[in-house]
């Protein structure tokens, strides 16, 4: 056998062969189906670290959208031990901590409902469901109860991850969930979505990306967002953030909101089409996730291998319902958690990609001035660190500020999604923040 070269991994007992080389099996593995409410059920799944679980973390990986898979596009496309042609990724998380994909919300990825009226509408709605999964897997594999649990997150899923991790504080001083929470962080995050919104003009402009009159349409676009803001009316601001990113559009010739340096690469033309707003959105936002090699992927082997997930189940085929549920929660902003969240002391990471706009730097660094946090005059006050690039030497990679129980990473040549554009730094980061490094 070792002769031939095998490119799936579909048996989970199989030995890795390729190049006529016998490699190690692949990370322990484990998945399943948690029913967080009635006819709402999610998908998780396990890689053990390949060094031991016992000695390094876990960390729980939510993906954004909402709508996005952390078990297909978190796990193939950034941090899993695979990537999407199932070669070994050697910037994969599991190098240094157990990873627990959880597709979130429910109709995210393989999480699916039965009833309409099944899918989250907002994020508290989507933290009680975490809470029932995670009383469930820390209850059936209470190896980990005792292992430093952390929340990575990516874009809205760093919405989430701030109002799970509120409620996980609670539930654990409470004995309802018996885990090590050890600390959040939130990556290019939609924690202030006004602050993102307000600063695409000045970003795009001081990046030549705009020229005064289109500093003039994104400026204005975004002030009608913050109005419908300021009146509470997040449908309505919703709609008009979408508004504004066509405006943005227009006057880029069509920039990358994931990456500046990069323009739109999907069909304007499906785009143009979309029926509403909701629509648009979520070809816009959650389409981009799961991309037809991604979901030939999903939908063929992963689902085979997995052996679990039912007929009438396809990975992502929920996925726009998830956004249009939560429409209406979308524009609001989670700042005040995240200052609950260090009050209590629960250890808090924000990281930002240089190159992102849709959750741009500048935006990120607005909320962050604005914490209520008695430790913020400290932080402000420390100069940041730079951070040798792991994957270039003699470059920096990333500056960084920690004071107390709150960081900030500035992860640099990176967009929206860091471990795919910067996946060494990321990886780094991570240690770091696990306190590995």
């Amino acid at each position: 056998m070792c002769g031939s070269v095998v490119l799936f991994w579909l048996c989970a007992s199989a030995v890795l062969v390729r190049d006529g080389l016998c490699a190690p099996p692949p990370p322990k593995e484990a998945w399943n189906y948690v029913e967080v409410r009635d006819g709402a059920h999610m998908f998780w799944w396990l890689y053990h670290a390949d060094a031991g679980f016992r000695e390094l973390p876990l960390v729980m990986w939510l993906q954004g959208g909402p709508g996005g898979s952390g078990s297909g596009f978190g796990n193939f496309e950034e941090i899993g031990p695979l990537d999407r042609d199932l070669q070994p990724r050697s910037t994969s998380w599991v190098k240094a901590a157990s990873v627990l994909f959880v597709d979130n919300p429910v109709g995210t990825g393989f999480s699916f409902v039965d009833r309409a009226d099944g899918f989250a509408t907002d994020v508290s709605m989507v933290a009680s469901d975490m809470l029932v999964l995670l009383q469930n897997f820390f209850t059936e594999r209470p190896e980990f109860q005792s292992i430093p649990f952390y929340i990575f997150s990516e874009s809205y899923g760093g919405k989430m991850a701030a109002a799970i991790s509120l409620e996980l504080t609670k539930a654990v001083a409470q004995g309802s969930v018996k885990c090590s929470f050890a600390g959040v962080a939130l990556g290019d995050s939609w924690i202030s979505p006004l602050d993102s919104v307000m600063t695409w003009g000045p970003y795009l402009y001081t990046t030549s990306l705009l020229d005064d009159s289109g500093l003039a349409d994104v400026s204005g676009a975004a002030e009608a967002v913050k109005q419908a803001v300021e009146q509470q009316s997040f449908l309505k601001a919703t709609e008009l953030w979408s508004v504004a990113e066509t405006v943005v559009e227009q006057n880029t010739n069509g920039v990358n909101f994931y990456n500046i340096l990069t323009q739109e690469s999907e069909d304007k033309r499906r785009f143009s089409a979309a029926k509403d707003f909701i629509s648009l959105q979520a070809l816009r936002h959650v389409s981009p996730l799961q991309r037809p090699s991604l979901s030939q992927l999903m939908n063929g082997p992963i689902r085979k291998k997995l052996g679990i997930i039912p007929q009438n189940v396809t990975w992502g085929g929920q996925a726009e319902d998830v956004f249009s549920n939560m429409a209406g929660d979308f524009m609001k902003p989670v700042v005040d958690v995240v200052d609950q969240l260090l009050s209590a002391g629960v250890n808090v990471t924000v990281y930002n990609g240089q190159l992102d706009l849709i959750v741009d730097t500048l935006g990120q660094e607005q909320w962050v001035k604005r914490l209520k946090w008695d430790g913020l005059p400290g932080f402000s006050k420390l100069r940041w660190t730079p951070l040798d690039d792991p994957a270039s030497q003699g470059a920096t990679g990333a500056f960084y500020k920690t004071y107390k129980n709150f960081s900030f990473y500035w992860i640099l040549k990176a967009g929206h999604m860091i471990p795919s554009d910067q996946g060494a730094m990321a990886l780094k980061m991570l240690k770091m923040v696990t306190q590995q490094d």
